[in-house]
């Protein structure tokens, strides 16, 4: 085992010197004779002198305002603080600013297609086109752009073509279901869609034909359907009113740089929807400005991500995960980024490291879960690649371990910056990670970012440190929700994430922060599932098993093990006096599969008698977890406040076999 804590990695001064974080302090000395001996001084004045904090980011990165704004912050409470009143400004411009002539704009890859440059000429042409011909058909500030399309260039051109009109964009991934798609899309009603016909994954074609007709069907709002071919030769034979081909809707004349109008949009205005995963019910659609991701993520990526012009940088993620999103944004730093579809280890197990090497990737990114898939698949990547250019490491979407961290220096290289982070869909950014010039150490994130009041709380609402304790900030963040969609009067949004501890954001995650501010995530305090560094929500699951006829009810839960691995136990009561067989396991699968993702599909099913639930009808999902974990029952279930106590009892005894351990 490796300590919590041990030192894996010293950077140089020359490396510290050479950081984007370093010219920051060496710029707030110059211009406003800020002087930090230590990293924590600067994470305290930037918490203290909040509105400096943020005026000096906006400065520092040379954020352009059609209209400056009156001042930083005008209302601060949370919820609902007023970030930069009154100016005007365009996310897209300040990625289309970069635009160089016949030069590389990204890179992408599928298991189709051997690595790809796309020249900033091609990229900003067709984002213009796009942009004209979506105003062209009508589409205003405001109105909903949804895209259905796999991890590739055509989409990073949807949502900024999208953005620079001042249209509100909305991404789903491929292998989505058609439940999971239209619990998303649905609420946003999308005047138009972008799709491809299918995907590929692990070798295999999936032509979403089918699904497309349905999908399409179910929402009338849509006005103009934009169709990819990406798996079929010819055409798909969708015969569908209002589409055309995306070759088409390009094909008109090309709009210069200069002809080109980008609409000016208040700071606060609403640039994409991301979805969360769903635990209580449809997915929560949440709405970021233009303002707020503009500053996040120039903090982001350059200065605690040390990203720099002609960095460049691979995620592995997908278009359903907000990951997508802040890929696409590292282009705000002119960072290149890699746009990969298909499966982390197919037709090889080391696949990725195979495009970090071709791409001469600097930054690359992935959740922790690809890493213990490499470990057991045997993967060594420093004994068949060079990884000349690999500088750091990016860890994000579930916790990391010290095994996790260290197993980068062991089989990757030893002069590397792992840096695991902690953020969220919610605010599109981090919360806590790396900072640059700190050591790294075994299974720690180095510290809260800057500008994030990052804070542990106890049940009564006081902050702790050394302890573990509930995920909150308490101040506000410009990339925090604007609002939540279809939540008019924000009581969603206020119950969700206010109402625990008022005027406090609670994450839903257990945080342990020390006294040197290294931070600790230990998983998520709430009922969310996560599989591969992805989050989804137990009702997309429940909506799909509850179709099965002889269901009658079910519970699911995921539980994370040592080593960074997980069980996801599925537990089913069956209607009358039927028994869980082997062929109604496999079709509850089949139908996860095909409704949700194969990221749905649970470990191992179960058949018990009671499914346990509250008086008020809330299935217990959280105390089942902890129970499983090993908690004692008494803590963490009142079972006066239950309609069936009794039906407790089964995952007590369950979890006194040790079943809850067998992964075979």
């Amino acid at each position: 085992m490796i300590p919590v804590g041990k030192v894996l990695w010293q950077p140089t001064q020359e490396w510290v010197e050479n950081s984007n974080l370093y010219k920051f302090r060496q710029w707030l000395k110059a211009t406003n004779g800020l002087e930090f001996e230590t990293h924590a001084e600067l994470y305290q004045w930037s918490l203290d002198h909040l509105e400096d904090f943020w005026q000096a980011i906006w400065d520092y990165f040379k954020v352009e305002a059609y209209v400056p704004p009156k001042q930083v912050l005008g209302r601060k409470a949370m919820p609902g603080a007023e970030w930069f009143p009154g100016a005007t400004l365009n996310y897209a411009y300040h990625i289309m600013r970069n635009e160089k002539p016949d030069t590389t704009a990204l890179f992408f890859a599928s298991e189709q297609l051997p690595l790809q440059e796309l020249s900033w000429t091609n990229l900003a042409s067709d984002v213009r086109r796009l942009a004209t011909r979506l105003r062209e058909l009508g589409v205003e500030p405001g109105d909903r752009v949804a895209c259905f399309l796999p991890n590739i260039p055509e989409a990073a051109i949807v949502l900024l073509a999208s953005s620079s009109i001042g249209a509100i964009c909305a991404t789903c991934a491929p292998e989505f279901g058609t439940h999971s798609v239209l619990d998303r899309l649905k609420q946003i009603e999308p005047r138009v869609l972008f799709c491809a016909d299918g995907y590929y994954y692990k070798g295999k074609k999936f032509d979403n034909t089918e699904k497309l007709l349905e999908i399409i069907d179910s929402l009338p709002s849509i006005e103009k359907v934009v169709l990819l071919p990406y798996v079929n030769e010819t055409d798909s034979g969708l015969s569908i009113q209002n589409e055309e081909s995306w070759q088409s809707f390009l094909s008109g004349p090309d709009v210069s740089a200069e002809e080109f109008e980008f609409e000016p949009v208040a700071f606060d205005h609403p640039l994409w929807v991301l979805f969360s995963s769903g635990t209580t019910g449809i997915p929560k659609a949440i709405v970021h400005s233009h303002g707020g991701i503009i500053l996040e993520q120039f903090k982001l990526s350059a200065l605690h991500y040390n990203l720099k012009p002609d960095d460049r940088f691979f995620f592995y993620t997908t278009t359903g995960w907000m990951m997508w999103n802040y890929v696409v944004s590292s282009m705000m730093v002119e960072a290149r980024p890699l746009l990969y579809d298909g499966s982390p280890t197919w037709p090889e197990a080391d696949t990725l490291w195979d495009l970090v090497e071709q791409a001469g990737i600097k930054l690359f990114g992935a959740s922790p879960t690809l890493q213990q898939l490499q470990d057991k698949a045997g993967v060594i990547p420093k004994n068949k690649y060079g990884l000349d250019k690999l500088e750091s490491i990016m860890l994000a979407g579930s916790p990391v371990s010290a095994e996790c961290t260290n197993w980068f220096y062991e089989n990757v290289k030893a002069d590397l910056y792992v840096a695991p982070c902690s953020g969220g869909t919610e605010i599109c950014s981090g919360f806590c990670g790396p900072m640059p010039g700190m050591d790294v150490k075994a299974g720690v994130i180095q510290m809260p970012h800057l500008g994030v009041n990052l804070q542990v709380f106890d049940d009564d609402g006081n902050s702790i440190k050394n302890t573990v304790g509930e995920f909150v900030v308490t101040q506000p963040m410009p990339s925090m929700p604007v609002y939540l969609w279809n939540d008019e009067n924000h009581d969603r949004y206020e119950e969700t994430y206010f109402s625990t501890y008022p005027g406090v954001w609670r994450h839903g995650d257990y945080l342990k922060i020390d006294d040197d501010l290294s931070c600790y995530v230990l998983g998520r305090s709430d009922a969310t599932l996560n599989r591969y560094g992805v989050r989804f929500g137990t009702a997309e699951v429940y909506r799909s098993v509850d179709g099965i006829e002889a269901i009658e009810d079910s519970i699911i839960v995921n539980l994370d093990l040592p080593g960074d691995k997980f069980f996801m136990p599925l537990f089913v009561k069956l209607s009358d006096d039927l028994s869980l067989t082997d062929d109604l396991k496999q079709a509850i699968c089949k139908k996860l599969r095909e409704d949700c993702s194969p990221r749905h599909v649970p470990d191992q099913i179960y058949q018990v008698d009671e499914i346990p639930y509250t008086l008020t009808g809330k299935k217990m999902e959280v105390p089942v977890r902890k129970i499983l974990i090993g908690l004692p029952v008494e803590k963490v279930a009142n079972k006066d406040a239950m309609s069936n106590p009794a039906a407790l009892d089964y995952f007590v005894a369950f979890r006194n076999t040790q079943e809850a351990y067998s992964l075979d």
